[in-house]
């Protein structure tokens, strides 16, 4: 059995004392207990080498651009099979890519290429010589830049007028709201973001007849307003005007095809007009996007099922359900009538509660904070697979190579903190530089230790505004290490175009049934710690598997610290060795936001001139020389905040 004894700590420590995250590695490299997403291939399907040998030849796979001259930059080729099954992926250099003892059979070259269209072309492999294909890749043609929507278009005046209406309807109190509102209305008579925002005020006023006006208005102002969308539609539903919700439900999804809410509410909708099999499709497709925030998609499959005579598997998927949901006790009186039909004949699929019931109207936006991490899924390319397993456990290895290399490492950091009002007004931005010193030490057997100091410019100890430290910012990728794999439910959901290239889109977190050893907060010295479950996207480039971005955030909010928000978007780039060619990617800018106890904080971390020093190098650690030359690429901040309070 392995022991674990240690892994790292995030712990908030309100009095004194320095937060030391401390990582631990023990025993074999485990494997990691993931599976791929929901029609991934099975990679059982490819061949073995015995068989491959078999009647088999080469693919020479040859990418040009539309001059002729070869595709320069990474590009993932995949082979499938006629049959649609994955056959093998390779990621290309120099614009070609050699895929040897490919066996005799009809094959669908896909390519993706950054910048330019997704490519394919199917050939036949009949001959034990080389096959020779060559596709010519056509560039993105440049698109013209979105209208600017959301809140932070709006003129300050009426983002103020809009942040204390925001206040006063999220504490259910719209009789505050409406003078604010119709202020900011007198001042942006054309904003889709007031209008929608009276319509929540009317359904909070229990006026549905308003609210109803107000979403055609906004829809009048913003034909794509998603949130509109999904307000209209839901209203049909919980009506029982299915056919009315179809068309503004389908336009929602037209907007954000990867909104698990705009898919589960059309899944009802078709579902209750009988059209099984494409609910269904919906249906899954919200459950792979929204996970657990979805799970009443699982409902809508039950209704299908009931309606197409398969009771038998509809009563098999609602024990499960109602076996994870024991609270909905409608979804279980369902269940027993399924199990003991009356005499009179069989029970009707619309008995089962709909979706949209069980959903409770959009929450209001907040005007400061990003959406949730499981809010929609970003967009990735069509038909591409993705093993999870195999490219975490790449990204594992880069990761271990880092913990194995890398003895410490001194930047510049630079922060920008604003303090936000109750309102989701920003404060005047403040601005502070310091000299940072990470440093990874083997504390014993199989043990490490993560590090983290700063110093102001004097070379005192750094202040933070409002005493409030962001510490542990080169660390969160190691979730991703093998020994905390384990711990978190991963699922890769396609490849994605980052401005940095491709990477593969892996979507964590933290399992219920495992230690939460990731995060901790602490307040006072002696007091309890108290575990922060995560989840969150981690973009792996497909080129190197280093991660190059990473986001995350609560799985739920932390009730008994007032801990209501923690957010991070960070990216990452390479730094080089003092010492050699070897580079390893580090933080270089950190988006921070936090609800703690009423304190909303948003921080900007960026660094610069990395200098890396390996684990033979023997100088010890002193205070960072930041006149040193930067390092090629010179990345910089990280994420995973948390706050340390002096007192």
């Amino acid at each position: 059995m392995r022991k674990r004894v240690l892994k790292y700590l995030w712990i908030l420590i309100v009095g004194s004392g320095l937060l030391l995250p401390a990582l631990a590695f023990a025993g074999a490299r485990p494997q990691v207990a993931v599976s791929p997403p929901s029609g991934s291939p099975d990679p059982t399907s490819v061949l073995n080498t015995a068989e491959l040998s078999f009647l088999s030849g080469n693919a020479e796979i040859y990418l040009k651009g539309p001059n002729g001259e070869p595709i320069t930059q990474p590009v993932v080729v995949t082979l499938v099979r006629a049959s649609g099954q994955l056959y093998g992926q390779e990621t290309a250099k120099g614009g070609f890519v050699k895929f040897d003892r490919v066996p005799y059979s009809e094959f669908t070259v896909q390519v993706v290429a950054p910048g330019y269209e997704t490519a394919s072309k199917v050939f036949e492999v009949n001959g034990p010589g080389a096959v020779s294909v060559t596709l010519s890749l056509r560039p993105l043609e440049a698109e013209d830049a979105a209208a600017s929507r959301g809140f932070y278009a709006l003129p300050p005046k009426v983002q103020r007028d809009v942040g204390k209406a925001l206040d006063a309807l999220r504490a259910n109190k719209p009789d505050n709201a409406i003078k604010h509102l119709e202020s900011a209305q007198r001042n942006a008579p054309k904003s889709a973001e007031v209008a929608y925002l009276f319509s929540i005020y009317s359904k909070e006023t229990k006026d549905p007849d308003r609210a109803r006006s107000y979403w055609m208005k906004t829809l009048e102002l913003d034909p794509r307003h998603l949130s509109t969308l999904l307000a209209v539609g839901q209203d049909d539903l919980q009506s029982n005007k299915s056919a009315e919700a179809l068309p503004y439900l389908k336009r929602a999804i037209q907007v954000e095809p990867n909104s698990w809410r705009a898919q589960l509410l059309y899944s009802e909708a078709l579902v209750t007009e009988k059209m099984n099999d494409e609910a269904t499709q919906h249906a899954l497709r919200a459950i792979d996007l929204g996970h657990d925030s979805a799970s009443a998609a699982q409902l809508v499959l039950v209704r299908a099922l009931v309606q197409k005579g398969q009771v038998h598997q509809a009563i098999s998927k609602l024990e499960e359900y109602v076996k994870a949901h024991p609270s909905d006790k409608d979804s279980a009186s369902y269940l027993e009538k399924l199990e003991n039909p009356p005499a009179s004949g069989s029970v009707a699929a619309a008995e089962l509660p709909v979706v949209s019931n069980a959903e409770d109207a959009l929450p209001v936006p907040s005007n400061w904070l990003p959406p949730d991490v499981d809010a929609s899924v970003p967009a990735v390319e069509l038909g591409v697979s993705c093993n999870v397993d195999d490219v975490v456990q790449k990204a594992g290895v880069q990761l271990t190579d880092l913990a194995k290399d890398v003895d410490r490492f001194t930047a510049t950091e630079t922060l920008v903190h604003e303090s936000i009002d109750k309102y989701g007004m920003p404060s005047s931005p403040e601005k502070r530089i310091f000299s940072y010193v990470a440093s990874f030490q083997e504390v014993g057997h199989h043990f490490l230790n993560v590090e983290e100091y700063r110093l102001d410019k004097d070379g005192g100890q750094a202040e933070f505004p409002g005493g409030v430290a962001t510490n542990g910012l080169p660390a969160l990728v190691l979730i991703f290490h093998p020994f905390n794999a384990p711990d978190f439910t991963m699922s890769c959901e396609g490849l994605a175009r980052l401005s940095t290239g491709l990477a593969w889109q892996v979507h964590f977190k933290q399992r219920p049934d495992k230690p939460n050893v990731i995060k901790r907060y602490r307040i006072g010295v002696d007091a309890p710690s108290y575990p922060v479950a995560l989840k969150g996207r981690a973009w792996i480039s497909s080129d190197t598997y280093q991660i190059v971005r990473l986001e995350t955030d609560l799985v739920a909010p932390v009730k008994e610290i007032r801990l209501a928000a923690d957010r991070a978007d960070i990216e990452y780039g390479p730094v080089k060795f003092a010492k050699g060619n070897v580079s390893m990617w580090l933080p270089k800018t950190a988006d921070v936001y936090y609800d703690w106890r009423g304190r909303r904080i948003h921080r900007r971390h960026s660094f610069s001139d990395y200098m890396l020093f390996a684990v033979d190098d023997k100088q010890k650690i002193s205070t960072p020389k930041v006149d040193d030359a930067p390092a090629d690429g010179a990345p910089g901040g990280g994420r995973s905040e948390t706050p340390k309070q002096k007192p």
